[in-house]
């Protein structure tokens, strides 16, 4: 449960601003009665289930960005810390990169990354032309 508020915490702040700005115009005395429950429900509804497809999605990539650097491959990470034309960082044990829990963390860098902000680079390499790993 701690994961998903950490990965969804802002999807669900949008989500209750939404809610508060149906129960304002669903409220008002133009709108039919029955129009609080079927936009609540509707708009709950529809959130929800985005929500909980990008927790699938965003779970899904994690474990298979574990599951590529426990057996030896390469994860490219997104380093918002550089704002420079390379905002990328390569990831693998042969790196000096670890795992602990959902983060990757490194002795030579100050900065950890989480899992669920990398991709497996090799499917990256093949769509860019490069063999290297």
């Amino acid at each position: 449960m701690k994961l998903f508020f950490l990965l969804e915490s802002a999807y669900i702040v949008i989500v209750i601003f939404f809610l508060v700005v149906t129960a304002i115009v669903t409220t008002r005395e133009f709108m039919p009665k029955v129009a609080f429950k079927r936009g609540m429900l509707g708009v709950f509804t529809i959130f929800a289930v985005f929500i909980m497809f990008h927790f699938w999605m965003t779970t899904s990539r994690m474990a298979n960005v574990k599951q590529i650097f426990n057996d030896g491959g390469t994860i490219i990470c997104e380093n918002k810390m550089h704002k420079t034309i390379s905002q990328s960082i390569l990831i693998s044990k042969k790196l000096g990169w670890a795992l602990d829990g959902d983060e990757f963390t490194s002795p030579n860098y100050t900065r950890n990354f989480h899992t669920a902000r990398c991709v497996d680079y090799t499917s990256y390499a093949k769509e860019q032309g490069e063999d290297r790993q």
